[in-house]
């Protein structure tokens, strides 16, 4: 199973799924890491990406997905996906089970404040919001929830056991 947890930059994603990644026992990819040095300086600086920049890096995610599909191998995949047409790049040929994380801009802004060591920050959250554009064929996880109890639900909505195959990172 390719799982990709999605939401706007604060929501989660790395903190529910790496936890939800060691309870399936399996990779853990985050997206983050596959942006370009420019992409990160961009928003580093406040810009935020242009379609043209985010393309590339969802390539690359798309890329790591196949290979894990290819193998039979479980994935679970941090990455923003906020536009339809980002989540089709990441689905190509591959079946994908979204989880969004979704939370109100308040809330993810205070997270986002107190990370001042992550290129993202909260002056560039209304651009995500912006852009965000919600799942209607996803497991839907309230981010006021402690990250535990959301991991507990999406395992719970998914169907999966408590632990699967040995992990092995990405």
């Amino acid at each position: 199973m390719i799982i990709v947890v999605m939401g706007v930059a604060g929501s989660g994603k790395t903190t529910v799924g790496t936890m939800l990644a060691d309870a399936m026992k399996c990779p853990f990819l985050e997206g983050d890491a596959l942006h370009s040095p420019g992409n990160v300086d961009k928003m580093s600086h406040g810009i935020p990406l242009t379609d043209a920049d985010r393309a590339p890096w969802l390539s690359a995610i798309h890329a790591r997905i196949v290979d894990a599909s290819e193998r039979g191998q479980d994935l679970v995949v941090g990455c923003s996906a906020l536009k339809e047409q980002y989540r089709n790049v990441l689905a190509e040929g591959v079946p994908i089970t979204w989880v969004y994380l979704k939370g109100s801009l308040e809330l993810i802004r205070s997270r986002v404040k107190h990370r001042p060591s992550h290129f993202m920050k909260a002056d560039m959250l209304a651009s995500q919001f912006a852009a965000l554009e919600e799942l209607s064929d996803a497991v839907v996880a309230d981010v006021s929830t402690p990250p535990r109890t959301i991991v507990q639900q999406i395992m719970t909505q998914l169907h999966i056991p408590g632990r699967r195959k040995n992990a092995r990172q990405v």
